[in-house]
């Protein structure tokens, strides 16, 4: 394969996705992908090949595998998926593996998806944010944190990215219909502005960080598409959906008991996102998110795409 080659891992789901394809279309770029997935026989994987990319297996529990992808490469993206395991102890080993992985070859710039450590903010002493699991405020945040260390930081770029647009089609965030036939969103952030990004854009934004290493390595970024309140948000939607759509702030304390799985921890991040805006937004600026990304999108233009996916009930 020609120009350096980048070993992306989650090549085959949202953030490693967007940026396999971000380097695949940008033809003269110089570099090239080595796309990781434990399937190489999946539909995802089969696109990628044909698109150019050199497909290869590994898992993020086998540091083997992990080490063998890396080798000969330039650089990597790292990204690991809580959402798989919901198990911190497994999302911190698993970084611990790929930071490992990435200084054993002598990688040149290593990209890694993480997050605060909402502990530096809120102790786990202090009740005014439940502790879940004995050692984390919002788990699926500090266990990637608590992976930053096994990184090179000389070479790794640390981005932090924000609540997937996506995740109205796929996490629950769209509008649900209440018993009167209404349909409203649900977030525990009070009029405090929410940092979103299309799932796409994070890899894009990924590309543009390898694009200038001197520039970024040995830093943390954060990237975003927009700051919107609730309000803005179901005003964005309803005028998407061609329906009303109202916004429903509910304290973070109800939000932790609605039942699905990872609600304490995803209660424990909204209300960590609200309590600390200056810190979570100032950390994602729109600007440096654009020059990274020219393409960046608003929740607007990715509705404008995607609103006939979120689903929406009877």
């Amino acid at each position: 394969m020609a120009g350096n080659i980048i070993t992306v891992f989650g090549a085959t789901g949202a953030q490693g996705g967007g940026l396999a394809r971000a380097i695949l279309a940008d033809k003269g770029g110089g570099f090239s992908v080595r796309a990781v997935t434990r399937n190489p026989n999946s539909d995802n994987a089969k696109v990628l090949a044909k698109a150019g990319a050199d497909v290869v297996k590994a898992d993020l529990d086998d540091p083997a595998s992990v080490r063998k992808v890396m080798e000969g490469a330039y650089g990597a993206f790292c990204v690991t998926n809580f959402w798989e395991h919901f198990s911190p102890q497994k999302e911190t080993a698993q970084g611990r593996t790929l930071g490992e992985a990435a200084k054993s070859a002598r990688l040149k710039h290593v990209i890694w998806s993480t997050f605060e450590d909402t502990r530096h903010y809120i102790p786990l002493d202090d009740d005014r944010m439940p502790t879940l699991q004995e050692h984390y405020k919002v788990p699926h945040f500090d266990a990637k944190a608590d992976a930053n260390q096994y990184f090179d930081p000389a070479t790794t770029t640390f981005m932090c990215t924000s609540g997937y647009m996506d995740n109205m089609i796929f996490f629950g965030w769209g509008p649900q219909r209440g018993e009167d036939g209404s349909l409203s969103m649900v977030f525990p952030m009070d009029d405090v502005k929410l940092p979103l990004i299309a799932a796409e854009d994070i890899g894009k934004c990924a590309y543009g960080i390898f694009k200038r290493p001197n520039e970024y390595r040995g830093k943390t970024v954060g990237v975003a598409g927009e700051h919107l309140t609730g309000s803005e948000i179901a005003k964005a939607v309803s005028e998407a959906l061609g329906e009303p759509v109202a916004y429903n702030a509910v304290p973070p304390e109800v939000y932790r008991t609605f039942g699905f799985p990872g609600a304490d921890d995803v209660g424990n991040m909204f209300q960590f996102k609200r309590d600390f805006a200056d810190d979570y937004q100032g950390h994602r600026d729109l600007a440096e998110s654009r020059k990274l990304n020219p393409e960046l999108l608003t929740l607007k233009a990715w509705l404008a795409s995607n609103a006939s996916r979120i689903p929406i009930p009877d």
